[in-house]
C-alpha cells in the first residue's frame, strides 16, 4: 500500500514505520495518523510481522498535531466528529508489541502517540512535552491521563500546567521511556529490542502485552487473578512445552505460535 505520510518497512519479522512530514515536524494530521493505524494493522495481519518500531527523523519524532489543520474547527466539528478518537482506537486495537523509538521532539500529540506503543526508548536529545496549554487548549489523546499514569500526578501536572518539556534523562528518570541511548545508535537498539521480541512466542507475547495494560485498569486483586488465568491459559499451547522443554534440554527453543 502507498502511504503519502508515511514510510514502512518491513525486515526481519520487524514492521518499522517511519513518520515523514519533515517540513512541519511530522505533525500529527488526521491523515498521517489514520495512514499509522492502517499500516499497524495491516502489520497485525501479517504473520511475517512479530514486533513494530514507530519512529520519527533525528529532529522530532513528532511536534505535536498539526496545528493548521485544527485552528478553525469549532466545538461542534471536533465533537460531532471525534476528531482523533477512531485513529488513537486503531493504533490501541493493535495486539503485537510497538516500541516508540524517539529522537528529538516528542511533543503534544507526539508525546502521547509515544505513550500509546508499548514502551519507548529514548535518543539522548530526546524532549517530551504537553504543551497544549500554550494554544488555549489541553491535551486530547492521553496526556492527561496516559502520562499521569506513567510519571505520576505532580510531574503530569507540571507539565500540563506549565507546558515545560521533560529531558530525555528525565523521562527515564520518571518511567516515562524504558531506556536511554545516544541518538546515532537508536534505531540499532530499537531493532536489538525488537528482534530479541520477534524470538519469543506471540502467543505469550500478545498475552504479556494484554495484563500490563489491564494493570492499569483493573483494582489488584482482579488484575492478578486476570494474570494468573492468562498465565493458566498459555499451559494449553506447544510453545510452553517448548520453552521448558528448552530449558531443560540447554537449548534454544523453537517457538511455533502454537
Amino acid at each position: 500500500m502507498a502511504y503519502k505520510n508515511i514510510i514502512v518497512d518491513i525486515e526481519d519479522n520487524i514492521c518499522t514505520v517511519r513518520l515523514n512530514r519533515p517540513d512541519v515536524m511530522n505533525a500529527l494530521s488526521i491523515d498521517l495518523l489514520r495512514e499509522l493505524g492502517e499500516a499497524l494493522g495491516e502489520a497485525q495481519k501479517n504473520d511475517k510481522v512479530r514486533c513494530c518500531i514507530v519512529t520519527g527523523s533525528e529532529k522530532a519524532f513528532a511536534a505535536g498535531a498539526d496545528i493548521k489543520m485544527m485552528s478553525t474547527k469549532s466545538f461542534v466539528e471536533v465533537f460531532a466528529g471525534d476528531l482523533f478518537t477512531a485513529e488513537e482506537q486503531a493504533i490501541l486495537r493493535i495486539r503485537k508489541p510497538i516500541i516508540a523509538a524517539v529522537s528529538g521532539y516528542a511533543l503534544g500529540g507526539g508525546c502521547e502517540l509515544a505513550m500509546m506503543c508499548d514502551f519507548i526508548i529514548a535518543s539522548d536529545t530526546a524532549k517530551f512535552g504537553q504543551p497544549e496549554v500554550n494554544l488555549g487548549v489541553m491535551a486530547g489523546m492521553g496526556g492527561t491521563q496516559r502520562l499521569t499514569r506513567l510519571v505520576g500526578r505532580a510531574k503530569s501536572m507540571d507539565m500540563n500546567l506549565t507546558g515545560r518539556f521533560m529531558d530525555a534523562e528525565e523521562a527515564e528518570r520518571a518511567g516515562l521511556v524504558s531506556r536511554v541511548v545516544p541518538a546515532k545508535k537508536l534505531m540499532e537498539e530499537a531493532q536489538k529490542a525488537a528482534r530479541k521480541i520477534a524470538e519469543k512466542s506471540m502467543v505469550s507475547v500478545m498475552a504479556i502485552k494484554e495484563a500490563v495494560n489491564r494493570a492499569e485498569e483493573m483494582p489488584m486483586t482482579e488484575a492478578t487473578l486476570f494474570e494468573r488465568r492468562l498465565f493458566h491459559s498459555l499451559f494449553a499451547t506447544e510453545d510452553q512445552k517448548e520453552g521448558m522443554a528448552a530449558f531443560l534440554e540447554k537449548r534454544e527453543p523453537q517457538f511455533r505460535d502454537r
